[in-house]
C-alpha cells in the first residue's frame, strides 16, 4: 500500500534507524512531574536529551550509599572542597560529558541534515513525478476529449445526413399521399358519368332495354373506378401510418442530434479549459458521483439504432412510393382501356341501332307504299264490284222477264242457258271480288298494324339513340387525362 503523497522508495518511509549513540548509564529515577506538554522529537533527536552528567550521577550515587553503612562513606566521598563551592559542584559536568554532548549534537545535526536532504530530494522527485503524472493525465484527458469530440462530430454528421434524407423522403411520401387523394377525388367525375349513363340507359323502352355490351362495360367501368378509389384510399391510409412512423424516427433523430449538440458544446468547453482559465473551480466529491447511464458501446449503439430505424422507415417509404407509382400506372392504363372499350361499345351499339333504325325506316316506307297500293286496290275492287252489280241486275232481270213467257215459250234455249251462265259467272265474280276485297282489307289492316309497330320501333330506336348518342356520349366526350389520373393537378 502506497502512502498518500509519497513514493514507496522514499527514505523516510522505511523503518527507523538507530542514531549510533553509545548506551548511557542508567539514570537515577527523577521525581515525577505532571506536565501537560509532550515534546515533539524529530527523527534521530529522541535520544539526545536522555543523557545525564556523570558527575551528578556519581554524586547522587554516593549519596544513596550513605544509608548502607559507614564502611563506604570514606571511599565514596568526593575530594575535599570548600564548603561554599560544594553545592555548585553537584550541577557541573566533566569534560567527558561536554565532549560527549558536543559529539551527540553534531551527530544529531548531521542526522537531521541528512534526513532533511533525503526528504528534500525525495520531495523534489515526488513533485516532479506527480507534475509529470498530472500533466500526462491532463494531456491524455484532453486527447480523450478530442477523440470524443471527433466521435460526436462523426455521429452528428451521420445523424444530420440521415435526418435530411428522412425529411426528403417524408416530403416525397407526403406528395405521393396528396397525389393519391387527388387521384381518388378526380375519379369521382368519371364515376358519376358512368353511373348517369347507367341511369339514362334505364330509361330505354321495350326491347331496347337489353343487357348489352355497353351496359356490361359500364358496369365494369363503375366497378373499376370504385376499386381504384378504394385501393388509392387504402394506400393513402398506409402512407399516413408510415408518415407517423417517419415522424417518430425524425423526432428520435432530432432528440439524439440535440443531445449530441449539447454534449459537443459541453465537451468543447471542457476541452478548451486550461490551468490558466478563469472559470475553473473546486468541486469536491464530484469524482465520487457517477451519473452516467451509458458506456461508449451503448452510446454508439443508440445512435446507430436510431439511424438504422430511420433507414428502415425510409426503405418502407420508398416501397410505398414505388407501390403508389405502380398503382398509378396500372390503374391509369386500366381506366383508359376500360373507358376506350366502353366508348367503342357505345359506338358499336349506336351504329347497330342506327342501322336497325334505317332498316325500319325503309320497311316503314315500303309498308306505307303497300298501304297506299292496298287502298288503291280496295278502291278498285269496290269499283269493280259495283260495276259488276249492273250486269248482274241486267242478267237477273232478263231471266226474271223470260220467266213470264207463256206456256211452251218457256223454252230453255241458248239465251236462257247463256243468261243463267252469265248470272252464275257474274255472281261468282262478285264473290271472288268480295273475297279479294276482304283479303285486301285484311292486308291493309295488317299493313297498318305493321306501320304502327314500325313507327313504335322507330320511336324506341330514336329514344335509344337519343340516350346513347346525345346524352351518354356527350358526357363521355371528355375523360381525365393521365396526369390527372396519377394525381397531378
Amino acid at each position: 500500500m502506497e502512502f498518500l503523497g509519497t513514493t514507496q522508495t522514499a527514505n523516510y518511509c522505511g523503518p527507523k534507524k538507530g542514531c549510533g549513540f553509545s548506551t548511557l548509564p542508567p539514570a537515577v529515577p527523577a521525581p515525577e512531574i505532571q506536565e501537560c506538554y509532550q515534546p515533539y522529537y524529530l527523527p534521530g533527536y529522541r535520544c539526545l536529551n536522555s543523557w545525564r552528567p556523570s558527575l551528578l550521577y556519581k554524586i547522587s550515587n554516593a549519596q544513596t550509599c550513605v544509608d548502607e553503612g559507614a564502611t563506604c562513606r570514606s571511599a565514596l566521598r568526593p575530594p575535599t572542597i570548600l564548603p561554599a563551592l560544594r553545592s555548585a559542584l553537584f550541577c557541573r559536568y566533566n569534560p567527558h560529558d561536554w565532549d560527549q554532548s558536543n559529539e551527540l549534537q553534531m551527530r544529531g545535526a548531521e542526522a537531521s541534515r541528512l534526513w532533511a536532504s533525503r526528504l528534500t530530494g525525495d520531495s523534489m522527485r515526488l513533485m516532479q513525478d506527480k507534475d509529470q503524472l498530472t500533466r500526462q493525465m491532463q494531456e491524455g484527458t484532453s486527447r480523450n476529449l478530442g477523440q470524443r469530440l471527433s466521435d460526436i462530430g462523426f455521429w452528428k454528421s451521420e445523424l444530420c445526413y440521415e435526418l435530411e434524407r428522412l425529411l426528403n423522403e417524408s416530403y416525397s411520401l407526403e406528395t405521393v399521399k396528396r397525389r393519391l387523394e387527388c387521384a381518388a377525388e378526380e375519379l369521382n367525375c368519371p364515376l358519376q358519368v358512368a353511373l348517369e349513363c347507367l341511369y339514362h340507359r334505364e330509361k330505354r323502352i321495350g326491347i331496347d332495354l337489353v343487357h348489352d355490351d355497353v351496359e356490361k362495360n359500364l358496369i365494369q367501368e363503375v366497378d373499376l373506378l370504385k376499386c381504384c378509389q378504394e385501393q388509392m384510399r387504402k394506400l393513402a391510409q398506409r402512407i399516413d401510418i408510415q408518415m407517423r412512423d417517419n415522424r417518430d424516427a425524425q423526432h428520435a433523430l432530432e432528440r439524439d442530434l440535440e443531445d449530441k449538440t449539447s454534449a459537443q458544446f459541453i465537451d468543447e468547453k471542457c476541452f478548451n479549459l486550461r490551468n490558466t482559465s478563469d472559470c475553473i473551480s473546486f468541486f469536491h466529491g464530484m469524482e465520487k458521483v457517477d451519473g452516467t447511464i451509458s458506456v461508449p458501446e451503448t452510446w454508439a449503439k443508440f445512435s446507430n439504432d436510431n439511424i438504422r430505424h430511420s433507414q428502415n422507415m425510409r426503405a418502407n417509404s420508398i416501397r410505398l412510393r414505388e407501390e403508389a407509382e405502380n398503382l398509378f400506372q396500372t390503374l391509369s392504363d386500366q381506366l383508359w382501356k376500360q373507358f376506350t372499350h366502353t366508348n367503342l361499345a357505345f359506338s358499336a351499339r349506336i351504329s347497330e341501332v342506327t342501322d336497325v333504325k334505317n332498316k325500319l325506316q325503309i320497311q316503314l316506307a315500303k309498308t306505307l307504299q303497300e298501304i297506299f297500293q292496298a287502298e288503291n286496290t280496295i278502291m278498285l275492287l269496290e269499283r269493280s264490284i259495283m260495276a259488276k252489280e249492273c250486269p248482274l241486275k241486267v242478267a237477273q232481270t232478263r231471266l226474271e222477264c223470260r220467266t213470264r213467257r207463256p206456256n211452251v215459250e218457256l223454252c230453255k234455249d241458248i239465251p236462257q242457258f247463256k243468261l243463267v251462265n252469265e248470272v252464275f259467272t257474274i255472281d261468282d265474280t262478285l264473290q271472288t271480288l268480295r273475297l279479294r276485297l276482304r283479303e285486301t282489307q285484311d292486308t291493309l289492316q295488317l299493313l297498318v298494324m305493321t306501320k304502327c309497330r314500325l313507327e313504335h320501333e322507330l320511336a324506341i330506336k330514336a329514344n335509344t339513340l337519343c340516350i346513347d348518342k346525345e346524352k351518354c356520349m356527350s358526357m363521355r366526350k371528355t375523360f381525365p387525362c393521365t396526369p390527372r389520373l396519377v394525381g397531378y393537378t
